[in-house]
């Protein structure tokens, strides 16, 4: 089963969530704010994106911004990030999907579309 990690009040997660629901994906919700993505999880979920590090921040949040997280990411080791990421959900770009090969982070209906449309458990 696809988990779909998600803050409930995100406009985007709820877009997300209603976009889903309409297509008739199955999948178990998990709230990012109360189960914030541990550092092994969030490390697993690089490695399935093919994304860097860096793109795992939710860099419109407002924690992100009071951190000035902006000027300190470049200087950051990949271990750091995660480590960082795992101590806040809201530090982390919502929603996520996470597959058995692939995680997807922020809301793209076009990406979302194609990876879905490959998988097999969605036929």
């Amino acid at each position: 089963m696809l988990k779909f990690i998600c803050y409930p009040k995100c406009s985007t997660c709820m877009k997300a969530q209603k976009w889903l629901d309409e297509h008739s994906v199955a999948y178990e919700i998990r709230n990012i704010k109360e189960e914030n993505p541990t550092k092994d999880e969030l490390a697993s979920y690089l490695k399935k994106s093919g994304r860097p590090a860096a793109k795992m921040f939710n860099t419109s949040g407002l924690l992100y911004r009071s951190m000035g997280l902006k000027d300190k990411i470049g200087a950051m080791s990949e271990d750091e990030i995660l480590a960082l990421l795992a101590t806040d959900g809201m530090l982390v770009k919502r929603p996520i999907l996470v597959g058995d090969d692939f995680a997807l982070f922020g809301f793209k209906e076009a990406e979302w579309a194609e990876k879905l449309n490959n998988d097999p458990r969605q036929k």
